[in-house]
């Protein structure tokens, strides 16, 4: 089929989606006018604002609610089936979460944040999806980088890629700064921070005893959803050591744009390693 004509049907079928019919077309989803060469972009839009039921019993109330439920509610149907724009919009986010699991982090971004690189016990990223025991241990060459460039202090902290690049690319320039300025400010000394690839959460464990750190917090991708691909979490734990209970650590979860902005979340995570020295607890036994 001929580019020009293939361009023609998507562009038809945008404009004959019908979307919110009371003057919110624009914050529901709908697709601006298409221009030559452009096919409008089905992710740009406001899952909260996007309304696309026909004739709704209490169209105020459903709206209202769906403020706080950021989920795909009330997007229609076509018949027995969804319609063609929630459709195309739930693939390309399934299509950003499978990307987000199988791509590398960027070398040269890791490379602009000042951090080194070491590898889990993972050759790949099919060994690292399948063998999950194997990303929660450093290789021999990695352990012995961390432990001769990362000195004894109270507070390691590191990135990690775990199952989302996007999440790392998205939020670690901004949270890991505002990490070490809030520690800083609380006269907390850090050592010096540095990336892991195909890392676990409990790679930090691993970490801890390596770097007799008091203290260790990994930033990592989480498992993308379908609202977003870029969450990030920080695990936070209290003289961590391999094998040790998951019940010790200290989550902070939700980082991204559309949830905690990285650099709040920085600020936060500092004052709670704060909390987790003085009570030398984490986990299930820090009362926050």
């Amino acid at each position: 089929m001929e580019e020009k004509l293939l361009r023609e049907i998507i562009e038809s079928v945008l404009r004959e989606l019908e979307l919110d019919r009371q003057g919110e077309n624009s914050a529901a989803g709908e697709a601006a006018p298409a221009q030559e060469g452009f096919v409008p972009d089905v992710t740009d839009f406001d899952l909260t604002k996007q309304y696309l039921v026909e004739q709704p019993a209490n169209r105020e109330a459903y709206a209202q609610l769906k403020q706080y439920a950021p989920c795909r509610l009330a997007i229609g149907r076509a018949g027995a089936r969804y319609k063609t724009l929630p459709q195309l919009q739930f693939r390309a986010a399934h299509s950003a979460a499978q990307d987000a699991v199988f791509s590398e982090v960027d070398e040269a971004f890791i490379e602009s944040m000042g951090l080194f690189t070491v590898q889990t016990r993972c050759s790949d990223k099919d060994s690292y999806l399948t063998r999950p025991d194997l990303g929660r241990r450093l290789s021999d060459e990695g352990a012995r980088t961390v432990k001769e460039r990362c000195k004894h202090c109270r507070v390691q902290l590191f990135v990690a890629d775990g199952l989302s690049s996007a999440a790392v690319t998205g939020n670690a320039a901004d949270i890991l700064p505002s990490i070490e300025q809030g520690l800083q400010s609380y006269g907390i000394e850090t050592g010096t921070p540095f990336f892991v690839k195909y890392g676990r959460v409990a790679v930090m464990d691993e970490v801890s005893e390596l770097t007799g750190a008091d203290v260790t917090c990994v930033l990592i991708g989480e498992r993308p959803g379908l609202l977003t691909a870029e969450s990030m979490s920080a695990y936070i734990a209290y003289k961590a050591s391999i094998g040790m209970p998951e019940a010790r650590r200290t989550v902070v979860s939700n980082i991204h744009r559309a949830g905690t902005s990285p650099v709040e979340a920085g600020a936060h995570i500092a004052e709670i390693i704060k909390l987790i020295l003085e009570n030398r607890a984490s986990g299930t036994d820090l009362k926050l």
